[in-house]
């Protein structure tokens, strides 16, 4: 099943740089490990925020839940979670024999 996700980030205040700097690396390679096991499918950052949105495949909710706080920066982010479910228009699988248009 795909999750889309929603997370944005906000340090405490007073936070050192070197602190964040080290989280922010930390996450890196959390990311690219769970992009190298197929569970991170996409992600893109929201311009202008610490935040992006992400695809994610898990079996279910319990699983997504695990993987998210596990994620390094977790204690700083806000989290927003969608299950997603596949939409007979969509045209990545639609299916159409007929060559018809809509």
């Amino acid at each position: 099943m795909e999750w889309l996700v929603r997370l944005q980030i906000s340090p405490p205040d007073g936070t050192s740089d070197a602190v964040v700097a080290e989280k922010v690396a930390a996450e890196a390679v959390a990311a690219r490990a769970f992009a190298a096991s197929g569970a991170l499918v996409r992600i893109w950052r929201v311009p202008g925020e610490w935040a992006s949105w992400s695809i994610w495949r898990f079996e279910d909710a319990t699983a997504v839940h695990g993987a998210l706080s596990s994620l390094p920066l977790w204690p700083w982010a806000q989290v927003a979670v969608h299950p997603l479910a596949v939409h007979p228009n969509d045209p990545a699988t639609r299916q159409d024999p007929g060559g018809s248009k809509p």
